[in-house]
């Protein structure tokens, strides 16, 4: 239920609002790779987590593009 709210949220924001969470969510990966590699991460779930998110963020552009064209 909770993914389908995100998704949800995911499509009714704009292409650009879309590219600038991408952004955002790569960094929060970034930052939990690094944490996990110093020892310093305890939830190592939110890893796989931030990883489909970044997927689900990709579709949907990838589906606004499709329908735009």
């Amino acid at each position: 239920m909770k993914t389908n709210k995100y998704v949800e949220d995911l499509k009714a924001k704009s292409a650009a609002e879309l590219a600038d969470e991408l952004v955002a969510t790569k960094k929060e990966l970034f930052n939990l790779r690094f944490q996990n590699a110093t020892n310093q991460l305890d939830n190592t779930s939110r890893i796989k987590e931030v990883r489909k998110n970044i997927a689900r963020i990709q579709t949907v552009i990838t589906q606004k593009t499709k329908v735009a064209e």
